[in-house]
Order: C-alpha cells, then sequence, then structure tokens
C-alpha cells in the first residue's frame, strides 16, 4: 500500500470540498469536467465512497471519486482521479487510490475495482496496473462505451478496466 507524506491527510470529502475537486478536475486538463453542481452533489451523496488528500491547512490538493455499483455491490466503480500539478510525482494518486479501496474493503467488503480510461492516458492506464499488481490482482480491459456513443461531439472510447480480486 502506497502511504501519502506525513505532512498530507487523506479524508472523505466534504460539501465544502465541492468546488476545490471541481477545480482540480478543471485544471488536471485530462478530466472531463462535470458541472460545478456535480462535484457539490458528489461530495454529500458519495463522500463515503471517495477521498480526498489535504495539505496541513485542509486544502483539498488531489481526489478520487467513486460509488459501489448498484448492481455488483462488491465492486468500487473510480469516477475521477485528480492531483494538483503542483504536487504530482509524489505518489499521491497511488496513495489516495489505496486508502480508498483499504476503507471499502474494510466497510463495504469490496473485492474489485472498476474504471474507464481513454486510449492514450498513459498515466491513468500506470496507475491502475500498478495498483493491480500491488494488491495482487488480474487486470482486464475492453471497450465500454464506443466513441459513437457519445452525442457531443468527438470523444474517445472509454475503455473499462476490471481489477480483482483483490488480495491485499
Amino acid at each position: 500500500m502506497t502511504a501519502a507524506p506525513a505532512d498530507l491527510l487523506i479524508d472523505r470529502p466534504t460539501v465544502a470540498d465541492g468546488s476545490a475537486l471541481w477545480r482540480l478536475a478543471r485544471d488536471s486538463k485530462a478530466l472531463d469536467l462535470n458541472s460545478s453542481y456535480s462535484y457539490l452533489l458528489w461530495c454529500r451523496d458519495f463522500a463515503g465512497t471517495s477521498a480526498v488528500v489535504r495539505r496541513e491547512d485542509g486544502q483539498p490538493i488531489g481526489f478520487v471519486t467513486g460509488y459501489v455499483r448498484p448492481e455488483r455491490p462488491r465492486t468500487l466503480l473510480v469516477w475521477q482521479v485528480a492531483v494538483d500539478p503542483a504536487y504530482r510525482g509524489r505518489g499521491l494518486a497511488a496513495a489516495l487510490l489505496d486508502a480508498l479501496t483499504a476503507r471499502l474493503v474494510a466497510e463495504r467488503g469490496i473485492t474489485e475495482v472498476e474504471t474507464t480510461v481513454t486510449p492514450g492516458n498513459t498515466a491513468s492506464e500506470r496507475l491502475f496496473a500498478s495498483f493491480a499488481a500491488r494488491h495482487g490482482a488480474g487486470l482486464e480491459r475492453e471497450v465500454l462505451f464506443d466513441a459513437g456513443l457519445f452525442p457531443d461531439g468527438p470523444h474517445d472510447p472509454e475503455v473499462l478496466h476490471r481489477i480483482g480480486p483483490l488480495s491485499h
């Protein structure tokens, strides 16, 4: 498991964090940016299946949002992962992912993680491949949503990464 540096705290998000998560997603230049309202709702309704990493002053500098799939209650779907550019390269995305899944293994008995990654997003591909390796889990990939399904203009396909079963 990857740990956050001692001067940072991994925590559940609160509604007050919603605007910071929106800004982190916007500044990532890689994530699909949702409305600011959706990040507020996410921090209210899915705080238990999400995590933030905070500086000593409490300001979020990274997050992972997710939810437990209703049809597969032992599967965490990771929606977005972002880290402030000034804090990248310190293993924070891996620490967030490890801390969140450890919490959900203990609280909800999850055994599998899913996420989608667009082709060419090598940082995310590496993050989830290394997560699978750290947790002794298999990794399967398949196209979940073909590019033609997106009604709002050109969009890359979304490739599902299914990781599991988690062994530790």
